[in-house]
Order: structure tokens, then sequence, then C-alpha cells
């Protein structure tokens, strides 16, 4: 890797509404492994789920749009945090491929302002960080290795599904794992990392969502995990309001609050102290932080 990366960003709604610590672990991160996320000068919300119509068209305009507004500033690829994001933006690229009339068509309804061919791409920072910047400068500049950290990496849905725009294997994927190894940390896996945590049933069967989350809490405790980690912000949302009914909620960290504590970057630039359930606790177990006043 070179000194220096930049790559065009689309935060989308959520992350800026109630993941903005997931952001801000993001671009501290960043900064230390030297890539610059430049934030789109005009962006929407992305429509938040991928349209399964084909016969109304009005639901892919908002996506279009960002990829449209992309090409106007001179960019050819973005990237995003949130993993919904992700999915909506990808399942639409390949739309605007596999179904070019329908963009046309799109096009023409704005008059002509949302021209859009098909050909930028769109990248999760997850990937950005294994296929760009890679493990091995990941793990050079580790400062502060998480060792005896035992954490549960969950995917959930919208990383890994469909197939088509999936970023990794959607049955038994890697990259949350190889990066948390990198960080020094032990991993815990099972079967429950790559199930739906109930998403937006939260909304109107939080019964059903509190169930998943019981039991894949329950899972990574039974296998010796002390936290889990992720990377979506509706799955943290629902991890981390719904473990209540849990005599032991396990902490849940995204990835990026992970990766600033082996960089060794200072916990309040990590958004440590916005979850419901407390994550300072285990890092001072562990020797990962230390109070104010405290010698490091």
């Amino acid at each position: 890797m070179g000194s220096s990366m930049q790559i065009a960003y689309y935060p989308g709604c959520t992350i800026k509404a109630s993941a903005h610590q997931h952001e801000g672990a993001a671009l501290a991160v960043l900064r230390t492994l030297g890539v610059e996320l430049r934030e789109m000068a005009e962006w929407n919300c992305c429509g938040v789920v991928h349209s399964l119509t084909s016969d109304n068209l009005i639901r892919h305009m908002a996506p279009v749009r960002v990829f449209a507004r992309l090409r106007e500033q001179g960019e050819n690829e973005v990237a995003t945090l949130c993993d919904m994001c992700f999915n909506t933006l990808a399942r639409a690229n390949l739309h605007a491929r596999q179904q070019p009339e329908q963009i046309a068509a799109i096009s023409v309804t704005s008059g002509d302002e949302l021209s859009y061919d098909g050909g930028a791409g769109v990248l999760h920072l997850l990937q950005v960080l294994r296929d760009r910047v890679g493990l091995a400068a990941i793990r050079a500049h580790v400062r502060r290795p998480l060792r005896g950290l035992r954490v549960y990496p969950y995917y959930g849905c919208k990383l890994l599904r469909p197939a088509e725009v999936g970023i990794d294997d959607p049955e038994t994927p890697a990259v949350l794992r190889d990066l948390m190894q990198a960080l020094g940390a032990t991993v815990v896996e099972g079967s429950l990392q790559t199930q739906c945590c109930g998403a937006y049933h939260v909304v109107d069967h939080a019964e059903i969502v509190a169930g998943r989350v019981a039991a894949t809490a329950d899972q990574a405790s039974a296998g010796g995990a002390e936290a889990i980690v992720l990377s979506c912000p509706l799955c943290h949302y629902n991890f981390d309001t719904l473990q209540a009914t849990s005599g032991a909620p396990l902490p849940v960290f995204y990835y990026t609050q992970l990766m600033g504590i082996a960089f060794g970057l200072e916990p309040d630039q990590l958004g440590l102290e916005e979850q419901q359930i407390a994550l300072l606790p285990l890092l001072q177990r562990h020797n990962l932080v230390h109070v104010k006043g405290e010698q490091a």
C-alpha cells in the first residue's frame, strides 16, 4: 500500500444519526492507515432496502441518484460503512447493469438528471481493509494487541447475501475473523453468526428479535466469548438494546472500535461510552484502556 489512499465516501442516514461512533472510529483508524474517506459533496438516503419490484421504477431512483451524483463529481468508486447501504447500493448497481433500459427510463423520468450507466463500483469498508489495505499493513499498525480478548464475530444478513453482492462466503465468512485475529484477539465462532438478527421487526415484533439476539448471545457466551463484534448499525442497535433480558449481556463493538483500541488510539476517539452495554470495563480488565489519571 502507498503512503496515502483516497476513496469517495457515502455515509448514509443511519451512520450520521445513530452510528456516529462507528464513523468516528473508522475515520480515526483510517487516518492511522493513510486512507482518506472523502464524503460525497451531495448524497441522499439510499432507500434503505433494495426494492424487489420490477414495475415500480421510483423505488430504484434513490440509489441510482447516489451513483449519478458520484459520477458527476468525477468518481467511479464509493465506499460505505453501513451494511444496509452497501447492500442496497450494490444490488441497485447490479440492477443497473442487468436492466439498463429501466435505468434509462428513470433518467427520462427525472428529466435526464439521473443519467447512470452502471459503471461505478461500491465497496464496504471491510473490503477496503481486506483487499486494498491488507491484513499485513493492519498488523503492522497494532500497538496494543487484543491478547486474551475473546470475541464473537457477527455478520448478519446484508454483508453476505445475496451472494452476487456479498463480500464473503455466505455460509462460512472469514473477513471479521481474520481482521480480529490480525489485531491479536481470540475468535469464537458459531452457527448463528450469519443468521438475521430480526432487523426491522424490532419495531413491531420486538419479542422475535429479542429471541434471536438472546440465542446468538447465548451461543457466543457458551463458546467463551466476552464480546460481540459486528459491522451493521441495525444489528448493533438490536444487540445493544435487546440483551437487557440477559443477566450477563455481552458488550457489542463495531470492528472499527476494536481496531482503534489495538492501534493505541484514545477511547474518546472511538465512541466507547455511547452504548447501553458498557464497553470500558471489559477493556480495562484486559488492560487495553486506562481510566483518566491512571498510568499507561
